[in-house]
């Protein structure tokens, strides 16, 4: 069985922004997330999106503390998931993620996974388009995304 991936919100509103959505599911299969995170993306999630609440909602509500709705719920479901990897993009979200012991990735993470399962021939391309975004992508991380996915 593979692992379970619960999506946050910048993952579907990147992906969707540059008309890659698909390639979430073609990397990972289904993927879950929260209500508050469906609510963030404003529109309907494909099929393949299920949505599921987390349980602890006070654990939520503490986590709302130091983040928004989407990513507090995202975690807090995550930490309820055995074996799960969870998709963040916001640094604050990702370190709080880290401490909770959580595999993490980020919506670059996607696109190499869709590159290193042979979904897509290269990750250049799709840097190019979050570049025509308001996604912050710095040099650093785009070098580091080529080299892992064996690009430079």
């Amino acid at each position: 069985m593979h692992k379970t991936i619960v999506s946050d919100t910048s993952c579907f509103i990147v992906l969707d922004n540059i008309g890659e959505l698909e390639i979430l599911k073609l990397s990972y299969g289904n993927i879950l997330t929260t209500q508050d995170v469906a609510d963030e993306f404003g529109k309907g999630l494909p099929q393949w999106v299920e949505i599921k609440s987390p349980l602890d909602k006070q654990f939520q509500k503490e986590l709302e503390l130091e983040l928004g709705k989407g990513e507090a719920s995202a975690i807090a479901l995550a930490v309820e998931i055995k074996d799960c990897t969870v998709i963040l993009d916001d640094l604050k979200a990702r370190n709080i993620a880290e401490k909770l012991k959580l595999d993490i990735t980020g919506t670059i993470g996607v696109i190499i996974k869709a590159k290193n399962k042979n979904i897509i021939p290269s990750i250049k391309p799709y840097l190019q388009k979050l570049k025509n975004t308001d996604f912050r992508l710095s040099s650093i991380l785009e070098e580091l995304a080529l080299r892992e996915s064996g690009e430079i």
